[in-house]
């Protein structure tokens, strides 16, 4: 969630992962047995590598909770307290941040193997909702343990550091993103960083199924309902992408990146 040129790379929206199969309750029930974070498939994507075994014993006693949020309901709301920080195991999550007239702004998409709730760190309160857009799962890591285990294993303490940065960064790209792009700009910025985190969880990199609405990317990007939804159309009349629903097929990923560049470049 490095820097590069091409700021994109920057996990600023989400990608997203396959939809969750349907199971029986039982099978439901099974996702809160404890799996220890060495053994995880996806520790490389939120926890510090190269630890020794006593280090990955530590910080194996992190993860003592599983939540799980059904699609549409809440991992926790702007104004609770804050007690830890969670990594996404499976789904996909939107944050939001409300307006004194009401009105949500989407400030983020996250994904399986990202980490939310730092928004909470500072206050000892959540600033923002963090909503399940599917039905997702959740390690939680308790704050106070964190903090620690960190004085302990100090990779697990650079990591820390290394999320809170990258989040830094994160923000000052969504600020040019916002700043200066064109719609076309923004939403090719979008997809291509979409196909990207998509790519390094072993998925597909020129198709995806949106878990997000239109609504919703204009809510993060800028942009009208109308803009966005015409935005596509045009991306798909040039042949760069395909679009089904919410399912796209990126045909050409080389014009994507012109189109961001051409804005880089000026």
């Amino acid at each position: 969630m490095s820097a590069h040129v091409n700021f994109f790379v920057i996990p600023f929206v989400p990608g997203t992962v396959p939809p969750p199969s349907h199971t029986s309750k039982p099978d439901l029930d099974k996702r809160f047995l404890k799996t220890a974070c060495s053994n995880c498939n996806i520790r490389k994507m939120c926890m510090p590598i190269g630890l020794d075994a006593d280090e990955l014993k530590r910080v194996d006693e992190l993860v003592t909770k599983r939540p799980f949020a059904k699609r549409g309901s809440a991992l926790f709301r702007a104004g609770d307290a804050f007690t830890a920080l969670y990594v996404i195991r499976s789904g996909f999550l939107k944050t939001t941040v409300s307006s004194e007239d009401g009105h949500d702004q989407v400030t983020g998409f996250q994904m399986a193997g990202e980490i939310v709730g730092l928004d909470g760190i500072a206050t000892d309160l959540h600033t923002c909702d963090a909503i399940a857009l599917e039905d997702t799962e959740v390690c939680a890591l308790p704050f106070a343990r964190i903090e620690e285990i960190a004085t302990q294993v100090k990779a697990l303490q650079h990591h820390v550091h290394k999320i809170m940065s990258r989040e830094i960064v994160r923000e000052h790209h969504v600020m040019l993103l916002l700043g200066n792009m064109r719609a076309e700009e923004r939403l090719a910025a979008f997809l291509l960083n979409l196909m990207q985190r998509l790519h390094e969880r072993g998925f597909s990199s020129s198709d995806v199924v949106l878990r997000m609405t239109r609504e919703e990317i204009g809510s993060y990007l800028g942009l009208t309902l109308e803009t966005v939804s015409r935005t596509f159309s045009k991306l798909a009349e040039d042949n760069v992408i395909t679009v089904n629903q919410r399912h796209v097929h990126i045909q050409d990923s080389e014009a994507l990146q012109r189109i961001v560049n051409h804005e880089l470049c000026r």
